[in-house]
């Protein structure tokens, strides 16, 4: 008599390389997912693989074009694009990579507590957070920043809480959707604790939203790091960065238009590589992005 073979297990490792599975083979998440990828892993290793000192400066090549020696010319003190491009994403990846995490860990949580929670207390909450939502994100960081000065150790919890804000009002929604359902009854009926609830309950049934929902405040923190670094309040010279590069180089446009399309190009592949990354992830999961939260 031949036994049959369990059935594989749904365990999370085999669910994520099905997710991961069904990301690549959507032509626009293997490009997404490789753009990103491809950023990740230059950050990692530009240090070695640039071509020149990202620092040195030379009076006699100020504003060069591009050439042989020079992929991508020289700026306005003769220190080579190509080089400082390549090492351009490295603070940037560090700071929105740590921050991202903290952001939907801790605004998912306070969102699926909300939920849980409801009543009159979720009102009064939800209208505290739609009144930090009305604020402007660039003064509000910029107080921060101005305040406390504008070292990673500031930047990282400033982005991190302002990010975490709309991350609470779609965790929230999500959990709006599941906190009716007849397992959590049950789970209360048994008097467990709101913490046990998110943790078994609810928390797995939201996690593909916040895993969504963390990839586009990626994209939106990357973009808010590279304008805080263009007006000045992100990472300081000479350290390379893609945004302060756009800033040094955007008064010598009409004649050495390179020192600007050398790191616009490469933010921009980034951006486009999480954005058709975040769109083909919410198809293999299921997340409809349009969906708006409830109020």
């Amino acid at each position: 008599m031949t036994l049959a073979s369990n059935p594989p297990q749904n365990t999370p490792w085999n669910r994520a390389m099905s997710v991961l599975r069904d990301v690549i083979s959507r032509p626009s998440g293997a490009i997404g997912l490789f753009l990103v990828v491809f950023h990740v892993v230059l950050a990692i290793v530009s240090p070695w693989v640039v071509p020149y000192d990202y620092k040195a400066m030379n009076s006699t090549l100020m504003l060069t074009g591009p050439d042989a020696a020079h992929w991508l010319g020289t700026d306005h003190l003769g220190r080579d694009v190509f080089s400082r491009v390549l090492l351009g994403g490295r603070e940037a990846l560090l700071v929105t990579g740590i921050a991202t995490p903290i952001a939907v860990t801790w605004g998912g949580f306070v969102g699926i507590l909300f939920g849980l929670v409801g009543g009159r207390v979720d009102e009064v909450l939800m209208r505290v957070v739609d009144a930090f939502l009305s604020l402007p994100w660039i003064l509000k960081m910029l107080v921060l920043i101005v305040t406390f000065g504008t070292g990673i150790e500031v930047l990282i919890p400033t982005l991190a809480f302002f990010y975490g804000i709309p991350v609470i009002r779609i965790a929230r929604a999500a959990t709006h959707d599941v906190v009716a359902r007849d397992f959590v009854s049950a789970a209360r009926a048994r008097g467990h604790s709101r913490l046990t609830i998110i943790r078994r309950e609810l928390l797995p049934n939201v996690l593909d939203t916040l895993m969504v929902e963390g990839a586009m405040r990626w994209l939106w923190m990357l973009l808010a790091f590279s304008s805080l670094s263009f007006l000045g309040f992100g990472v300081s010279p000479p350290t390379p960065d893609w945004g302060l590069m756009i800033a040094d180089a955007r008064g010598f446009m009409s004649f050495a238009p390179w020192g600007v399309l050398g790191p616009v190009i490469a933010l921009s592949s980034l951006i486009i590589g999480i954005n058709l990354t975040a769109d083909a992830l919410a198809k293999a999961l299921g997340i409809d992005r349009a969906q708006k939260a409830p109020v």
